[in-house]
C-alpha cells in the first residue's frame, strides 16, 4: 500500500485508498519519473484524460505526447498502449471526441519477436491488483494485432 500511495502523492493527488483504481496514476507516475512535467504530460487519474490530450497534440502537431490509432502507429519502447476494459468497445474516434471514459493503459518496455511472432511487452499498474507485465501481439509491420477491437490508441512519448 505504501508504494501505491506514493504514486498518488508524488503527483500531488490525494490518496483515496487502494480500493480506487490506480492504473492511470501508475502510468502517470512512470512518465513523470522518465522526465515529463505538467507542461508536457497531462498527469491524470484516468487514462482517457492523458490520451485525449495526446490526441489533441497530434491533431495540432504540438507537444511531446501524440496519440494515434493502433492501425496507424507501431508502438515503441516508452510509448503507452491504451485498451478497452469492462467489455467496452471504444475506438480511436471515440477517444478523440471524449476526454472521460473507462479504459486501461500500460507502458511499452520492449518490442521483440519470438520466432515469426512479434510482440510489445508492457508494464502496467493495477493489473490483477499489482504492477504486471503483459505481451501485446504485433503484426509483421509492428502494428498491434487487434481482431477483437480491444485497443484504442498508442501514445507516442518523445521526452
Amino acid at each position: 500500500m505504501d508504494q501505491i500511495q506514493k504514486y498518488w502523492t508524488d503527483l500531488s493527488f490525494k490518496f483515496p485508498g487502494v480500493q480506487t483504481p490506480w492504473s492511470a496514476v501508475f502510468v502517470s507516475w512512470c512518465v513523470k519519473r522518465a522526465g515529463a512535467t505538467k507542461a508536457n504530460f497531462d498527469f491524470a487519474e484516468a487514462h482517457s484524460e492523458f490520451v485525449h490530450q495526446a490526441i489533441l497534440n497530434a491533431q495540432k502537431g504540438v507537444g511531446v505526447t501524440k496519440a494515434f490509432a493502433p492501425s496507424q502507429y507501431a508502438p515503441q519502447p516508452g510509448d503507452i498502449i491504451q485498451n478497452n476494459r469492462s467489455g467496452n468497445h471504444y475506438d480511436f474516434a471515440f477517444a478523440a471526441a471524449h476526454a472521460s471514459y473507462e479504459s486501461h493503459s500500460a507502458i511499452v518496455v520492449e518490442v521483440g519477436s519470438r520466432g515469426t511472432e512479434m510482440y510489445a511487452k508492457t508494464i502496467g499498474g493495477n493489473e490483477s491488483d499489482s504492477v504486471g507485465m503483459k505481451e501485446v501481439p504485433l503484426n509483421n509491420e509492428g502494428f498491434i494485432k487487434d481482431p477483437n477491437k480491444l485497443y484504442i490508441s498508442v501514445v507516442q512519448i518523445n521526452l
